[in-house]
C-alpha cells in the first residue's frame, strides 16, 4: 500500500500539481481502489479533512500572518534595520550582523522564512553591497539568517509540528528560543570572521544623538516579540491569544502611531492573509488524510522495524529523523514534509523516550535547515525572485552556513537540554 500511496504521489509531482493535490489525491485513490489492509469508506477520510482543520490551536496560523502582513506593509523592519545598524553597523563585519540580528527579530514577528527573506532581503542586501560585500556572499547570508523564524516564536513550523503531534505550541515556542539564538550567535561569528579575513571596508560609525533617535523608532516594534514570548512565557496567555493579540499591537502600531498603513490598505492585505492562510489549511487537512490512512496500515511501525531494528537508541532515531527530515525540506516545502512525516516518525521516537517536544525542535530545524539547501529549498527560489538574480548565483554562498548549521544539528542531537533548558 506504502507503495502504491508513494507512487501517485510522485507521479502527481511530476505532472507539476502542487503539493496539496498529491497529498489529498493519492490517500483517496488508494482508498477507493481497495489497497487498504481494512476496507474504508470513502466518507470517512472526507471527515477526516475536515478533522484536520478543527483545531482551535489552528486559528493562530493566520492570526500571526495577519500581524507579519501588517508590519510588512508598514516600516517594522525599517526600523529594525536603523537600530540595529546604528549601534553595530560601523564594527567589523557589523551590516552582516545586523542582516542576522534583524532576520531573527522580524522572525519573531513574522514566523515564516520567506517573509523575512523579502521584509529584510531587500534593504539590507543594498547596504551590504555598499559596503563591500559580494552578492552572493550577502544574499547567502539573508537566506540562511532568515532561518531563525522558524526556530523562534511565532515559528508556522512549530505550530504545524504541534498541530499534528498533539503537543503543546507554547511550550515548542518556549523551546526554540535557544536553538534560534545559537544559530545567531553562531552566524554571528562567521560574519565577523569573514569580514575580518576579507578585510571588509568600515563604515561610519552613528552618532548617540542618531542611535537614541533610531531606538526610539524601534522601540514599538521591539516589543512585539517581548509580548509574544513573554506573554506564553509567564502564562499570561496561550500561543493562540498571543497571535489575537498581536493582530491588534500591529494594527495599533501601524495604523494608529507609525501611521505607515491606511484603513484602506487593510483589506488588501487580509486578502494576501487569506490566500496564504487557506493554502497552509488544505496542506493541513490533506496532511490529516494522509495521517489517518497511514496510522491505520501501521505504517510507523513497519518502518521501524524496517529501517530502526528492535532496539533503537534515542541518538540513532534521532539521526534518522534528522535525514528523513533534511533531505525532505531540500526537494519539497517544509510544512508538507513535517505534515507527512511527523505521523510516522513522532511514534517511533516517542518509543525509544525521546522527549516530544525535543523531537519538534529537532525536525523543525531541518525544516529551516532544508528550506535554505539546494537544490530545491523554498528559500532560494524566494530569494531568486526577489532579488532577480539566477538560480546559480544565489547559492554560490551558502555552502559555509549550511555547514555551521549541520554543526548545531549533531549539537541538538547530543544535547536535548538545549531545546528543554526553558520548559
Amino acid at each position: 500500500m506504502l507503495t502504491i500511496l508513494l507512487g501517485i504521489m510522485v507521479i502527481l509531482l511530476l505532472l507539476n500539481f502542487p503539493m496539496m493535490i498529491p497529498l489529498i489525491v493519492a490517500p483517496f485513490v488508494v482508498v477507493l481502489l481497495g489497497y487498504t489492509q481494512f476496507p474504508i469508506d470513502s466518507s470517512v477520510m472526507v471527515g477526516q479533512l475536515v478533522t484536520g482543520i478543527e483545531s482551535y490551536q489552528l486559528l493562530c496560523v493566520p492570526l500571526f500572518i495577519f500581524a507579519a502582513d501588517i508590519m510588512t506593509a508598514g516600516k517594522t523592519s525599517q526600523r529594525l534595520l536603523d537600530f540595529i545598524g546604528s549601534f553595530i553597523g560601523h564594527l567589523r563585519g557589523g551590516y552582516a550582523v545586523t542582516t542576522a540580528a534583524a532576520c531573527s527579530l522580524f522572525g519573531a514577528i513574522s514566523g515564516s522564512t520567506q517573509a523575512t527573506v523579502v521584509a529584510i532581503g531587500k534593504p539590507m542586501r543594498e547596504r551590504l553591497l555598499k559596503v563591500g560585500y559580494k552578492d552572493s556572499s550577502a544574499m547567502a547570508l539573508i537566506i540562511n539568517s532568515s532561518d531563525v523564524a522558524l526556530l523562534i516564536p511565532p515559528s508556522i513550523g512549530l505550530i504545524m509540528y504541534g498541530l499534528v503531534s498533539g503537543e503543546s505550541i507554547g511550550d515548542l515556542f518556549i523551546a526554540g528560543i535557544i536553538p534560534g539564538l545559537i544559530v545567531f550567535l553562531a552566524f554571528t561569528i562567521y560574519s565577523v570572521i569573514y569580514a575580518k579575513v576579507k578585510n571588509i571596508p568600515l563604515s561610519d560609525k552613528a552618532t548617540w544623538k542618531e542611535r537614541f533617535h533610531s531606538f526610539r523608532r524601534a522601540l514599538f516594534p521591539l516589543g512585539f516579540p517581548i509580548l509574544v514570548i513573554g506573554g506564553i512565557y509567564l502564562g499570561w496567555f496561550s500561543a493562540t491569544e498571543a497571535a489575537g493579540i498581536s493582530v491588534l499591537y500591529a494594527l495599533i502600531l501601524e495604523v494608529v502611531i507609525f501611521r505607515s498603513v491606511h484603513l484602506k490598505q487593510l483589506p488588501g492585505i487580509a486578502l494576501s492573509t487569506g490566500l496564504v492562510t487557506s493554502a497552509v489549511f488544505v496542506l493541513v487537512a490533506g496532511g490529516q488524510v494522509f495521517t489517518y490512512l497511514v496510522n491505520l496500515e501501521k505504517i510507523p511501525q513497519m518502518l521501524s522495524d524496517a529501517v530502526l531494528g528492535s532496539d533503537p537508541s534515542e541518538i540513532y532515531v534521532l539521526l534518522i529523523v534528522t535525514i528523513f527530515f533534511f533531505v525532505g525540506c531540500m526537494f519539497v516545502d517544509p510544512i508538507v514534509v513535517i505534515l507527512v512525516l511527523t505521523p510516522i516518525f513522532a511514534p517511533i521516537a516517542s518509543e525509544v523516550g525521546v522527549d516530544p517536544i525535543h523531537l519538534g525542535i529537532v525536525i523543525t530545524f531541518q525544516a529551516a535547515l532544508g528550506s535554505a539547501t539546494p537544490p530545491f529549498g523554498v528559500d532560494i527560489f524566494t530569494a531568486s525572485a526577489v532579488f532577480n538574480k539566477p538560480y546559480m548565483e544565489v547559492i554560490k554562498g551558502t555552502p559555509p552556513y549550511i555547514l555551521i548549521m549541520v554543526l548545531i544539528s549533531v549539537l541538538l542531537i547530543l544535547f536535548p537540554q538545549i531545546s528543554l533548558a526553558l520548559l
